[in-house]
C-alpha cells in the first residue's frame, strides 16, 4: 500500500506547510472549492496533524450541476463563460466562502487536465483559479500547464497553494 505522502509531492507539501502557517500568523480558517483537482488542495492542507486549527474543509463541484447547487455558481455564468472561466471559479471562491461561515478565505480550481476535453481556446492543460478573502476582492488567475492528467493536476494544487500563500502574506 502507498504511503500518503507518495501522492504529493515534496514541493505540494511544503507550500501546504506554508499555507497552514500562515492561516495560524492570519488567525483564518480556509476552504477549498475544487473541479479538475477533485479535493487535492484540502487533501494536501489535511495531510498534516493539527490542520483542523485552520482548516474547514472543502468542495468538490466536479459537475455543473454541482457548482450551482452547492456553491451558487450561476446559470447563466456556466452558459456564458463555460466551467473553466474567471467567473466561474469566483463564483465558486465566493460561494464557498458563503456557505462555510467560519472560514475566512477561499480557493476555487476549474480546470481541462486531459487527456481529452480541450478545444479552440480552451487547450488542455487550461486551469482557472480564484481566491476570495471574506470582506475583500477575489482574485482570478489563469495557468496553462504541460503534461499529463496527473502532472496537470498536481500543478494545479501547486499553484492554487502558492496563490493563497501570495494571499495570506500580504496580509
Amino acid at each position: 500500500m502507498r504511503e500518503q505522502a507518495d501522492v504529493y509531492g515534496p514541493a505540494v507539501l511544503a507550500e501546504a506547510a506554508r499555507v497552514l502557517t500562515l492561516l495560524r500568523v492570519a488567525g483564518l480558517r480556509i476552504v477549498t472549492a475544487e473541479s479538475c483537482t477533485g479535493g487535492l488542495v484540502a487533501g494536501a492542507l489535511t495531510h498534516f496533524a493539527g490542520s483542523s486549527d485552520v482548516t474547514e474543509g472543502g468542495f468538490v463541484t466536479y459537475s455543473n450541476g454541482m457548482k450551482q447547487a452547492v456553491l451558487g455558481v450561476q446559470a447563466s455564468t456556466l452558459a456564458a463563460h463555460g466551467a473553466v472561466s474567471a467567473q466561474t471559479v469566483e463564483q465558486m471562491a465566493e460561494g464557498a466562502l458563503g456557505a462555510c461561515q467560519g472560514a475566512g478565505v477561499a480557493v476555487s480550481i476549474s480546470g481541462i487536465a486531459g487527456p481529452g476535453g480541450g478545444g479552440a481556446g480552451k487547450p488542455v492543460g487550461l486551469v482557472w483559479f480564484a481566491t476570495a478573502l471574506r470582506g475583500d476582492a477575489t482574485c482570478t488567475d489563469q495557468q496553462i500547464f504541460a503534461g499529463d492528467r496527473a502532472q496537470v493536476r498536481e500543478q494545479a494544487v501547486l499553484h492554487a497553494l502558492a496563490l493563497v500563500s501570495a494571499r495570506l502574506a500580504h496580509l
